[in-house]
């Protein structure tokens, strides 16, 4: 198997350019992973496919305002993007344009220090005037959406590029599939029996960029830091143990979880389990938490793709899109979604 065998025709047309007028009002392609059989149903109506007991996992991350233009002392012009937060590194910066070690960027009436080159487009940054970069970021920085959306973020990517349970900010992408979760379907899950947990993975910019080599021992995995508290790992662990499902709202949460398999499996205390996520699914992958996926439809060639067939089974999902492409299903971080189960 290689790259290319992820590779797939997507229209321009097909990609949402655009979060729906109302949050919640998307559709949703129901995929039967031992059958293939497919059902077309609403995002709204995700409850009519659990069951009393399943449990259901969030990903609680919220998106940070990350894009930020500067200059340099020569009138040069830096787009800077704050990275995703991780274990023990602050202010780093992805950087578009010629940085060094001591350069100077003026933004917004305040200074900013390249304090070290840490990788190639990668830069360390501060205050020079003392203060925290996150904090100006969020004062100042722009809504970090994808690229290929191919527009400025407007005041609509404000709110609806972030979930309504958004807590602990660290992310440069959202956990876009539960972007459309609202407080009427977390009502009829509750009503339904579903229990609900969260988690914490700061998304990076890497999880969604295709993968530019063809062997998969080729690519090296994006890291990114989770944190799952001690009450959701021993809820999911009991669930798991008692023959019930669990049910990831996105490849964030997957990635979280199994990353954190074992641990979770063997969890016995009160420790919260916090890791970095490398972790490259692709199939073959034997998943040992997950038993059902709520998850976007993805772009070629991309890890999350990967991550999704490895579930599904790769004949299931190519069916799947190619019924969602035929039915004008609308692709990519603001648009439809896929329940695998």
């Amino acid at each position: 198997m290689r790259v290319s065998d992820f590779d797939y025709e997507l229209p321009e047309e097909k990609i949402a350019k655009y979060p729906p007028f109302e949050r919640g009002s998307t559709r949703l392609l129901m995929l039967d992973r031992s059958s293939g059989a497919l059902v077309h149903a609403l995002y709204a109506g995700f409850d009519t496919f659990l069951q009393p007991g399943d449990l259901l996992v969030l990903n609680n991350t919220k998106v940070v305002r990350a894009r930020l233009f500067a200059c340099k002392s020569t009138g040069a012009k830096i787009e800077l993007m704050l990275l995703e937060k991780h274990q023990g590194e602050q202010n780093l910066v992805l950087y578009r344009g010629r940085l060094k070690k001591g350069d100077k960027l003026e933004t917004h009436g305040s200074e900013l220090l390249v304090t070290d080159i840490v990788d190639h487009g990668i830069a360390r940054i501060e205050m020079s005037e003392g203060g925290e970069i996150s904090e100006f970021f969020e004062d100042f920085g722009g809504v970090p959406i994808p690229p290929y959306l191919k527009r400025d973020a407007e005041e609509v990517d404000r709110e609806r590029y972030q979930t309504l349970f958004a807590q602990l900010p660290g992310s440069v992408a959202a956990p876009t599939a539960s972007l459309n979760m609202t407080q009427e379907l977390f009502e009829k899950l509750r009503l339904k029996g579903v229990e609900i947990v969260t988690l914490t993975l700061h998304v990076g910019l890497g999880t969604f960029l295709p993968i530019r080599v063809e062997s998969f021992q080729e690519h090296v995995m994006h890291r990114e830091f989770y944190s799952i508290p001690p009450e959701s790992a021993e809820k999911i662990r009991r669930v798991k143990a008692s023959g019930g499902r669990i049910v990831a709202v996105g490849t964030t949460v997957t990635r979280a979880l199994e990353h954190a398999g074992a641990r979770i499996e063997a969890f016995s205390g009160r420790e919260t389990l916090t890791g970095e996520a490398d972790i490259f699914i692709y199939p073959g992958y034997q998943f040992r938490i997950i038993d059902a996926l709520l998850t976007n439809f993805h772009a070629p060639r991309s890890t999350v793709l990967m991550l999704a067939s490895a579930f599904a089974g790769t004949d299931n999902l190519r069916n799947a899109y190619r019924e969602a492409l035929e039915k004008e299903y609308l692709f990519l971080s603001y648009g439809d979604s896929m329940l695998i189960c």
